[in-house]
């Protein structure tokens, strides 16, 4: 994880917020690499989860909602931790959390544990005396179901029909840690999908999710081995769902969960009092929903550890090529010699209209690479003295570092079968 940690930093994939200040407990930065990561990732999801499928829409609802949501949903009443303090050293630490009775700090004595709400308060309004407490969202799938007839209606929209969403929440840990596994503001990507209320087809649909998740993080490159289900306990499994079962990593500090596929059964349109009108049976019911909710910062810590190689000469992230921040980085091999700059100024632009890519001059040819390596670019171009020649470049892959000489004019077509 250290050597992960720093290399985020080193080359700009993430960074602590705010640093210059001292950083802030629980937050993070995504860098020039990191924010595309994240943006493949957002991208890959959306193509699998709603563009091939015809009875999925998208929505994209506020961060801030009417606090009476958060009343309906029950989130203002129980969603909390059990809260512990520590009677010497006065940290903090949630009480389900901790292995032992005393302050895993200072073996200190330990405060009896008390309700703390992680719903992160705002206040909005023109004046001091006038303001009105609301909530960051502490989850974004209540936009959903308060838009569930805006939905129905505007889209026609038949059950079963899903609603996929992507978009920030926030929630008040009150232990953030492992890098950006816990933190206070992270990404979300869900799909709430509406289906009958029959416990056979329902149960079916449940195992079909299950199987269309684990399998979009295989598509992408996860290792099988370092990947499992586990289905909640009794007494963790919250009290309305009828089956939730988290897709877990083996990270680094231990199996960890990151996404989690969820039978929510009525509960939650039952609680914002809205029903279904099935115009074929003339019949009004609740819908039960089943959903998928996977972080997506959580998603890209795993990809990142999960690709991450050291061999004898270099450290490389064998990211999945659709995942990887840059496509290609194109060389000149010499940067003070107009005649190869220009030539490799002209591949690089005609190849930045379709691709994301890097330009390099700097150092040594092996250096470049390794960088390259480091950040998990797929492909390199090296325009050399040849190229002025036989109007050829050479591609040096990165996973094999196999290189091959490609005309230039066939370049294009070489990426659009490799990538």
């Amino acid at each position: 994880m250290e050597e992960i940690v720093a290399l985020c930093k080193r080359r700009g994939f993430i960074y602590p917020s705010s640093e210059i200040y001292g950083g802030f407990g629980g937050f993070w930065d995504y860098g020039p690499l990191g924010v595309e990561l994240k943006n493949n990732i957002k991208k890959q999801w959306w193509q699998f989860m709603v563009y091939q499928r015809d009875n999925v829409v998208g929505l994209d609802a506020s961060i801030i909602m009417n606090p009476e949501v958060w009343k309906a949903s029950g989130h203002v009443q129980a969603f909390t931790d059990p809260l512990v303090e520590c009677k010497k050293c006065h940290h903090r630490f949630r009480a389900d959390k901790l292995e032992g009775d005393h302050c895993p700090d200072c073996q200190g004595e330990l405060t009896e544990p008390k309700k703390f709400n992680l719903l992160t308060q705002v206040l909005l309004g023109v004046t001091e005396e006038n303001k009105r407490q609301a909530y960051l969202r502490g989850e974004i799938t209540q936009g959903v179901f308060v838009n569930f007839k805006n939905i129905v209606s505007s889209s026609r929209v038949k059950i079963p029909f899903g609603v996929g969403q992507i978009g920030k929440a926030f929630r008040n840990e009150i232990t953030p840690g492992n890098f950006t596994y816990r933190s206070r503001e992270f990404e979300q990507m869900e799909l709430e999908y509406f289906v009958k209320p029959e416990e056979k087809s329902s149960r079916e649909i449940f195992e079909y999710w299950k199987k269309e998740r684990m399998n979009w993080y295989l598509s992408l490159g996860m290792n099988k081995d370092k990947l499992r289900f586990r289905p909640h306990d009794d007494n963790e499994r919250a009290h309305y769902a009828k089956f939730a079962e988290d897709i877990e990593y083996q990270a680094p500090f231990g199996w960890s969960e990151f996404e989690g596929i969820h039978h929510r059964g009525d509960w939650d349109l039952s609680r914002h009092k809205l029903k279904y009108l099935d115009t074929e049976t003339n019949k009004e019911y609740t819908p039960w929903v089943i959903e998928t909710s996977g972080g997506v910062d959580r998603a890209a810590l795993f990809f990142l550890i999960d690709s991450f190689v050291r061999e004898k000469e270099r450290v490389v992230l064998k990211l999945n090529k659709s995942l990887a921040p840059y496509k290609i980085a194109v060389f000149p091999l010499l940067a003070n010699k107009t005649e190869l700059v220009e030539k490799a100024r002209g591949i690089y632009q005609n190849l930045q209209k379709s691709y994301s890519v890097y330009w390099d001059d700097r150092g040594n040819i092996g250096k470049r690479y390794r960088y390259q390596d480091e950040v998990g670019t797929p492909y390199c171009v090296t325009v050399d003295f040849d190229s002025l020649k036989d109007k050829a470049v050479t591609i040096r892959e990165r996973d094999s570092m196999e290189q091959t000489r490609v005309s230039i004019d066939q370049l294009n077509s070489y990426f659009q079968k490799n990538l």
